[in-house]
């Protein structure tokens, strides 16, 4: 059996997979420690659906007709080439994918880059990208500080808006043996979730309000002297300003704008700083607000404050896809170079281009992914190249999507399946799935590991490290003569000081590579003066607030047998069995007051759209609505930024009524 790395999740199980019985088992070895969550022991399925595409494919007309590889390469490169001759190359856009190989991503943000544009994004964008600008900011490296096996020392765990008994259900190893030495578990989220049945205290609190929890729990810490004096003075910079500006956020002021009893936050805030040590785990519940960054920055400086960092506690935001944090850490950033390094460090960006056999790259900053679209309606972009990603599903506001993909010039679609994105494309070009190819993948604890071929490509499908090969050839691009994917993994381990001297072979019989190292920030920050920052912030309201006519919060969830817009999922037989029909929350009262029954088809509005689902009553507090991500719920959801670029998914105004009658709205499914 050969070992791969499981298509889903950014917690990263390996997965064994035999040759000829085609059979998955988990991975005895970190980091899953023999353990899968049922998507993992499923993960074959949709591989061997009907549904795969096996043949590129150019559109004529309102028809799509198979055509040959060098046609296809051969025309998208003329077309690419073209737009680039009449508008520039910041007509042309690509979206890379938080679920191919990190070759694969390094591949496409350097064939953007020699191609003249930064235009080049993905969907970290989407989810943690809020987690990554607050944590350059406060600690000077924007990704995960510890491994997942610090957990089980630490003395506190602080869960906040995050469910990981859904979305990584085998962290919930780690945490669970945590609490059996005595670790205490304090969840925070808007809602009741299957996390909460394993912690000791259960913070439930108004959507939106975040900063002021987190900011009443400092001003208790620093209010009752509880904070570490000694980390707080040598190691961070920004204390009088943190101490000054959560002097208002009282518990008692907390309680009325959060709804968590005053005592309540006492209890917690104690609790957590007199722990000794402590991490704090976090996914979307925080990131996905137009205060996405600063909620971020809040809980980063009840860490800092208890110097619960490096060996005594870690900062943890948990990455939804397999490869999410290896695609950002690969340049697929329109602001970064590979390593989250600055377009404008001139040093590194010199060395990237001699190693790519250039002497400069495009400096300027690229579109977001979240700006794509208002680029498209103004003419400015022309071209897209999308890789393994279904924006006309996952975006915020998705019909506004869906009208700029049809303005495109050139949309081509590089993926698995039909998704909803792929059917407005110009062309299609079908590539392999997660065990048809080789390469290599970063974890959610920046655990690079290799993921091995189990069997061939199915039809006339490609690995997209050999379809970005030869495109990156048809345009003409110096350093595209790649004769194995082995050969980009040493490529981009010549960028990293930490991986000059490491080996592909060594990645490929290990338990995988850190990069940077372990354990960040043991002896120093990664700041030009080594000290972290504490930031003061304030609370910022949600875009849209509940009125009279939309009196209810709506806000996205995910749930344990699916995964992003579904596409995989939704091909697998056992998981549609372990799931069902898809339901929106929504709390009893609010229920008996609009007349709605268990099971009752709903009809849920926004500003911006309507959907049709199944109601189920409970789970949720009164005034709001959670409806699972994966199928339509953005058509309702607000594409409002923050300064990150990541869209309100978390908080809508919204309706429901109940329907007579009811079918799902067309392709709720899908």
């Amino acid at each position: 059996m050969k070992t791969v790395v499981c298509p889903y999740c950014g917690f990263g199980c390996k997965l064994l997979i035999g040759e000829e019985r085609r059979m998955v088992k988990p991975y005895p070895g970190e980091p899953n420690r023999g353990k899968l969550c049922p998507k993992g022991l499923y993960a074959l399925e949709f591989v061997f659906s009907k549904d795969r595409l096996k043949r590129p494919l150019k559109r004529v007309g309102s028809a799509m007709v198979p055509i040959s590889w060098g046609v296809a390469l051969e025309e998208i490169a003329n077309r690419l080439l073209e737009i680039r001759e009449l508008y520039g190359p910041d007509a042309v856009a690509f979206i890379a994918s938080s679920k191919i190989s990190n070759e694969e991503n390094y591949l496409l943000q350097k064939i953007a880059r020699l191609f003249g544009t930064n235009n080049i994004d993905n969907c970290a964008r989407l989810c943690h990208e809020a987690s990554v600008h607050a944590l350059k900011l406060a600690v000077g490296t924007g990704a995960q500080t510890n491994p997942y096996e610090d957990l089980e020392r630490f003395g506190v765990i602080l869960i906040w808006g995050y469910n990981p008994a859904e979305t990584h259900p085998v962290v919930m190893d780690y945490i669970l043996r945590a609490k059996r030495k005595g670790a205490k578990i304090i969840v925070v989220d808007v809602r009741e979730t299957r996390t909460m049945a394993f912690a000791d205290h259960r913070l439930i609190l108004k959507p939106g309000t975040d900063i002021v929890l987190a900011n009443a729990m400092a001003n208790v810490i620093i209010r009752e002297e509880l904070y570490d004096e000694e980390f707080v003075k040598t190691r961070t910079s920004g204390f009088s300003e943190v101490k000054m500006g959560v002097m208002k956020y009282t518990p008692e002021y907390a309680e009325k704008v959060t709804g968590v009893p005053a005592e309540t936050i006492r209890e917690v805030a104690r609790e957590f700083a007199l722990a000794g040590s402590g991490a704090i785990m976090w996914g979307m519940g925080l990131t996905q607000h137009v205060s996405g960054v600063e909620n971020v920055l809040a809980v980063i400086n009840l860490a800092l404050l208890l110097g619960y960092i490096g060996e005594k506690g870690g900062l943890y935001p948990m990455r939804g896809q397999n490869n999410v944090q290896g695609a950002a850490y690969m340049g697929a950033l329109s602001e970064f170079l590979p390593g989250y390094v600055p377009l404008t460090d001139e040093r590194f960006r010199k060395r990237v281009a001699s190693l790519w056999g250039v002497e400069d790259l495009p400096t300027e900053r690229g579109l977001y992914l979240t700006e794509l679209w208002e680029a498209i309606e103004n003419g400015d972009v022309r071209a897209l190249y999308i890789v393994g990603e279904n924006p006309a599903v996952s975006e915020a506001n998705f019909a506004r999507v869906r009208e700029a993909l049809r303005k495109l010039d050139l949309l081509v679609v590089q993926d698995i399946f039909m998704t909803k994105t792929a059917r407005y494309a110009h062309y299609i070009l079908p590539a392999s799935a997660f065990c048809e190819k080789s390469g290599s993948y970063m974890n959610s604890e920046r655990r690079i590991q290799w993921s091995h071929r189990v069997c061939q490509p199915l039809g006339d499908s490609k690995p997209d490290w050999e379809i970005l090969t030869a495109l990156g050839r048809a345009l003409g691009l110096p350093g595209f003569d790649y004769r194995s994917v082995e050969e980009i993994t040493a490529e981009y381990f010549k960028l990293f000081p930490e991986l000059e001297d490491r080996s592909v072979e060594e990645l490929k019989t290990g338990e995988g590579i850190f990069l940077p190292r372990k354990r960040l920030h043991t002896w120093e920050f990664s700041t030009p003066d080594g000290k972290a920052r504490l930031i003061a912030v304030e609370r910022i309201s949600p875009w849209e607030e509940p009125d009279e006519e939309f009196p209810l919060v709506l806000t996205t969830v995910r749930l344990i047998s699916h995964y992003n817009t579904g596409e995989m999922t939704l091909r697998s037989p056992s998981l549609l069995g372990l799931m069902g029909e898809p339901r929106a929350l929504i709390n009893g009262r609010d229920a008996e007051r609009l007349g709605i029954s268990d099971g009752d088809w709903v009809e849920i509005e926004t500003r911006r759209g309507r959907i049709r689902m199944r109601a189920k009553l409970g789970g949720v507090p009164e005034g709001l609505v959670a409806v699972p991500f994966h199928f339509k719920a953005n058509r309702l959801t607000s594409e409002a930024l923050n300064k990150a670029g990541t869209p309100e998914f978390k908080f809508s105004a919204a309706k429901v009524r109940k329907l007579r009658s009811g079918r799902p709205t067309p392709d709720t499914r899908r």
